[in-house]
């Protein structure tokens, strides 16, 4: 699902220079949801696989996320897996939201780094200061910011072009202290399917695979969210 980009990538800066415009052209060719946004509605089925020999469990209910972007799940008793479902179908919805590169990173300073693999690294001043990005093809291959005194490290390793911008499809994310690096727990690895409401998008997330590895006394595991019937609100 990844591949040849959009449209022509920005010219990359060399190290030092100013990265703006770079970075810019990645923000704005994420895929957003269009203001008028009206919300939807379906099933969603949530499973994990059992250990070795035993049995997995599936639990299903509905959902609706509104034009607020809020997610009402129903039909599910287990607090866990209820919460587990709405917190993706927030986490996805909130990153929809449209909001101008101004608006997010207007306070922010952006110096070009090295170039490897994953792409060139972005440096951020001002405001959010010892955040890190790497950008390519004019997509965010990753993100290091630190979040509520925690620091959060994701590569993005394909993505799905929707022909209005681009969604992550796999890619890794792991949570450290922000003072000594070490780990807060396993490396998780996601692969999203995102499918369009009706013809023409809205794009909306069908399945989230979410394998997280062992870490301490915490072991390995698998959890599948499905979201199914989808159909548009009003």
């Amino acid at each position: 699902m990844t591949a040849t980009p959009a449209s022509p990538a920005a010219v990359i800066p060399a190290p030092g220079a100013d990265a703006t415009a770079a970075f810019r052209a990645a923000y704005e060719n994420r895929y957003t949801w269009d203001p008028g946004f009206g919300g939807y509605r379906g099933r969603c089925v949530w499973e994990q696989p059992g250990a070795a020999g035993e049995p997995g469990r599936r639990i299903e209910g509905s959902f609706v996320v509104g034009a607020d972007l809020k997610a009402q799940v129903e039909g599910i008793d287990d607090p866990e897996v209820h919460k587990a479902i709405a917190s993706q179908l927030w986490e996805v919805a909130i990153h929809r939201v449209r909001r101008s590169f101004e608006q997010t990173h207007g306070e922010n300073t952006f110096t070009a780094g090295d170039t490897d693999p994953v792409g060139t690294e972005v440096i951020v001043g001002g405001r959010n200061a010892g955040d890190r990005y790497r950008i390519k093809d004019d997509v965010v291959t990753m993100v290091h910011r630190h979040i509520h005194g925690t620091v959060v490290t994701i590569f993005t390793e394909s993505v799905t072009h929707t022909g209005s911008g681009y969604l992550s499809h796999s890619y890794t994310s792991r949570y450290a202290d922000p003072a000594s690096g070490e780990p807060k727990g396993g490396l998780s690895r996601f692969s999203d399917t995102f499918v369009p409401l009706v013809e023409g998008g809205p794009w909306v997330l069908a399945e989230r695979v979410v394998d997280t590895e062992a870490f301490g006394d915490t072991p390995a595991g698998r959890q599948v969210f499905r979201f199914e019937g989808l159909e548009p609100l009003g």
